[in-house]
């Protein structure tokens, strides 16, 4: 049952997960850390600050299927593997055109569930996913001018995005067999988990870090993730899904503010250019397919 009203305006809720998550990319820009590492500690952070209030939920845990554990870890690599290539990303290009390729999440997702679940598209939507994707290859050609490696993160944060789709695709499934909170408990720990095994296997120091970086992966556990993306997913039971993904375009005007201000980044007109139509296209996609959201809700959970 859904609330009347949150505790504080929402519109107030969403610009402090929208400044939240824009910092995202600003810790990571910080810390000298592996990406690998940065993700680890921030998903198993976030886990030790949620556990504390997973105690109702054990019942729901010990009812999963093994179908369901499959696909809850199958969720938690895709997480995982988000993480590396994107955090890795901010290692070659600008915080503007990693944040600004990653805010076509929700085209990736539209893909998805159109071959998954062979949900249609409006031409007004697929004329949005068009126009970003101009910006995108805006973004790219501008970042070939700066170095090889800028398109190098380009490329990096494309790979995330993909892979946060099916993350997300993955999810959707399976949250309507479970509560939002265990899912995201344990699709975090089994993410963590996956950043364990490849670090040991890479041979990367799980430990041999200066206090900095300890207080930087805490600071991305909290910040970005608890007041940014479990804020958005509390959100839900106010307004809708689609609402809530607006928020998707606030994170690169926020993130590339910050990143002029802290960082002392700037664009080159065709990555402002690129950016701009990114911004531009997804809202004509989200505006456009606000009213499936329902009915893609429906296909999901019917395909279940």
């Amino acid at each position: 049952m859904k609330l009347k009203k949150p505790p504080l305006p929402i519109p107030i809720l969403m610009l402090i997960g929208i400044v939240a998550i824009s910092f995202s990319a600003i810790f990571i820009k910080w810390s000298d850390a592996p990406a690998s590492v940065q993700g680890m500690y921030r998903l198993l952070f976030t886990s030790l600050l949620m556990l504390p209030f997973a105690r109702p939920y054990s019942g729901a845990a010990f009812a999963l299927r093994k179908k369901d554990w499959i696909m809850l870890v199958l969720s938690g690599t895709m997480l995982a593997l988000h993480f590396l290539l994107w955090m890795g990303s901010l290692k070659y290009t600008s915080v503007a055109s990693s944040t600004m390729i990653m805010a076509l999440e929700p085209v990736f997702i539209m893909l998805g569930v159109y071959f998954l679940y062979k949900e249609k598209t409006a031409v007004s939507a697929i004329l949005g996913l068009s126009i970003a994707i101009g910006g995108v290859v805006f973004i790219g050609w501008g970042d070939i001018g700066i170095s090889a490696d800028n398109l190098k993160g380009d490329l990096l944060s494309v790979g995330g995005t993909v892979a946060v789709a099916v993350h997300m695709l993955i999810g959707q499934k399976l949250v309507v067999r479970m509560p939002s909170y265990l899912y995201s408990l344990i699709v975090f720990l089994s993410a963590a988990g996956v950043f364990a095994i490849y670090n040991l296997f890479m041979g990367i120091s799980f430990f041999n870090y200066p206090a900095n970086e300890w207080g930087i992966f805490l600071l991305l556990a909290v910040v970005p993730t608890v007041f940014g993306h479990i804020l958005f997913n509390w959100l839900l039971q106010y307004v809708s899904a689609t609402t809530v993904s607006m928020n998707i375009l606030g994170e690169p005007v926020g993130a590339s503010i910050l990143a002029y201000l802290l960082l002392g980044e700037q664009l080159t007109a065709l990555q402002w250019a690129g950016g701009l139509l990114v911004m531009f296209g997804l809202g004509v996609y989200l505006y456009a397919g606000r009213k499936k959201t329902i009915q893609v809700a429906d296909a999901i959970q019917n395909a279940s």
